[in-house]
């Protein structure tokens, strides 16, 4: 039986203290203070194996909250589909794409970015053409360690880099992982999404071990959370009863309002700025920059 999610509950031997949707401890994240200055970025894999699980939703809307706080925000469509730049409005034909900088040394990363209608949010897009990559890169040299040259280029000018990774674990991302500081995990509060989390950290492991010993884990951002479900509420418990306080208090609504701002090739930030899905996008950049894998 889960626990019942009702920020009225209170915790046994605690007075008044309210829970959260998680079952910890209800706590505020406060407005962030102004940056005196900006970069080096911050560069944060936002990665799952599973599909569907709320990634790119995640990215676009998270750097558009930590955007909207002052933070200069690069993101990366690292998936072959596209999904990213289509949901950020931004052309991804005969334009500089991810794919021609990881092939390419001679190509300046900065002739690939694209602002978008966000202020402080810049992209570098992707297309079809990056799911070649994977045959291209096999007989490079430190093939692991392509993206990461690219973006030591321009992490100078952000303060955060998300990289939207692809729904697998092949080359493409573990190049993600291998030039990141952070993860952070996009979980849909369903069975299936919480089977593949533990392969995921095992990925995370090995990347750090062998190639990139500073990965961390910067949380697990639960998604499409539904809690008129007993099956959306009882995936929650479980996932902060293996994972802790690596799961994100903040947790964000399964809501219609997602694909209309898709379509609509904006943020739901600025879709729906007073929508409760854009509110919990904001409390999540808040929470990470208190956590500190945001400055």
């Amino acid at each position: 039986m889960a626990r019942k999610q009702d920020d009225r509950t209170r915790l046994p031997g605690l007075d008044e203290v309210p829970v959260g949707v998680t079952g910890r401890p209800k706590r505020d994240f406060d407005e962030p203070p102004v940056l005196p200055g900006h970069g080096p970025a911050r560069i944060i894999s936002l990665c799952n194996q599973k599909g569907g699980v709320g990634k790119t939703t995640t990215t676009i809307n998270l750097g558009a909250a930590l955007a909207g706080y002052g933070r200069r925000v690069l993101a990366i469509d690292f998936d072959p589909q596209g999904a990213l730049s289509a949901g950020l409005g931004v052309p991804t034909h005969d334009v500089t794409t991810i794919y021609d900088l990881l092939l390419s040394g001679s190509v300046n990363p900065s002739d690939a970015i694209q602002k978008t209608s966000v202020h402080n949010l810049d992209i570098i897009p992707a297309n079809i053409d990056l799911s070649a990559a994977e045959v291209h890169l096999v007989n490079e040299v430190a093939r692991e360690q392509i993206l990461a040259r690219v973006l030591r280029k321009v992490s100078g000018d952000y303060d955060v880099i998300l990289i939207d990774c692809q729904p697998s674990l092949g080359i493409l991302t573990v190049n993600a992982l291998t030039a990141s500081h952070g993860v952070l995990i996009p979980l849909e509060c369903e069975f299936f999404a919480l089977r593949g989390v533990a392969l995921l950290i095992e990925t995370i492991d090995k990347v750090r071990d062998r190639l990139n010993p500073a990965i961390e884990l910067d949380g697990i951002l639960a998604t499409m959370f539904d809690s008129r479900t007993l099956h959306s509420r009882e995936v929650l418990e479980r996932v902060v009863d293996a994972f802790g306080d690596s799961v994100l208090e903040t947790v964000i609504g399964r809501t219609v309002k997602f694909p209309d701002a898709s379509v609509a090739g904006i943020p739901i930030t600025e879709f729906a700025p007073e929508h409760a899905a854009a509110k919990a996008y904001k409390q999540a950049a808040r929470e990470l920059i208190q956590r500190g894998a945001v400055a």
